[in-house]
């Protein structure tokens, strides 16, 4: 491929317009994956902020006839016997410590839910647990709906072997881990106690986006650039005095 352009010629050897070519279907595919991500992210939070503005009575109804952030109100009694403590939760700041997360039995008779009461610190010693006792009395209370934590890649059990005893600590437990430890069957979802109610933790709650979406739009322009770079490079380099290569085969 031989291209005149004035007193330049332009003729780039097919290595290199393979090259050319592979890098930037690699670059432009990463960027829109990027791009994406940022999308997803953006629709989380979108959906987080939105959830929260309005108040949905759940009694009666399945919390997956809800969606997913959805602020929720709902009666019940707190298992103040059977609790969990979620390890390897950092504070908003990045503290190390746990999600305190106590059974509720609900008042409509509809079964169990998980309520997150928020965040606490690590003891001294990692047999020092926090005292996470709550009032078993009925109650009102206010929060949004969300998963349980999942973890980016999940190694081992979620409960040391061997574990016995309450508070239960258990790492990024499942459902069915849950559902195991306490011995009834709870809601698919659980409830992120609002700030404002009482017995809870820090709570400063926000969506699970690892990091948010513009970090992500970041990482598009970048690997943007780089296929803008790489076009420019392969222009400049086989970009060369029409008499160039007349002149190197004269001498």
């Amino acid at each position: 491929m031989s291209l005149r352009i004035g007193k330049r010629s332009f003729a780039p050897p097919i290595w290199a317009v393979g090259v050319t070519a592979f890098g930037l279907a690699v670059f432009v595919s990463l960027g829109c994956w990027q791009l994406g991500r940022a999308q997803q992210k953006q629709a989380l939070f979108d959906a987080f902020t939105s959830g929260s503005e309005d108040t949905v009575d759940a009694a009666g109804r399945g919390f997956d006839e809800l969606p997913r952030y959805q602020r929720v109100r709902l009666r019940g009694t707190y298992d103040s016997t059977r609790q969990i403590l979620l390890d390897n939760m950092p504070s908003a700041t990045g503290r190390p410590g746990y999600r305190v997360v106590t059974p509720l039995e609900r008042a409509d008779g509809r079964g169990w839910v998980l309520v997150d009461r928020g965040w606490v610190s690590l003891g001294v010693t990692r047999d020092d647990l926090p005292d996470v006792a709550v009032d078993p009395g009925e109650r009102e209370l206010a929060g949004t709906l969300d998963e349980l934590p999942i973890p980016g890649v999940r190694v081992g059990p979620a409960a040391a072997p061997g574990a016995a005893g309450w508070p239960r600590v258990l790492l990024f437990p499942t459902e069915a881990d849950v559902e195991s430890t306490l011995g009834v069957e709870v809601e698919s979802r659980i409830i992120l106690l609002d700030a404002g109610v009482p017995d809870g933790f820090e709570r400063k709650w926000r969506p699970a986006l690892g990091f948010g979406p513009e970090r992500h739009l970041g990482y598009a322009v970048q690997w943007f650039a780089f296929a803008l770079v790489a076009i420019v490079l392969f222009v400049a380099l086989n970009l060369k005095h029409a008499g160039s290569t007349k002149d190197s085969l004269e001498s």
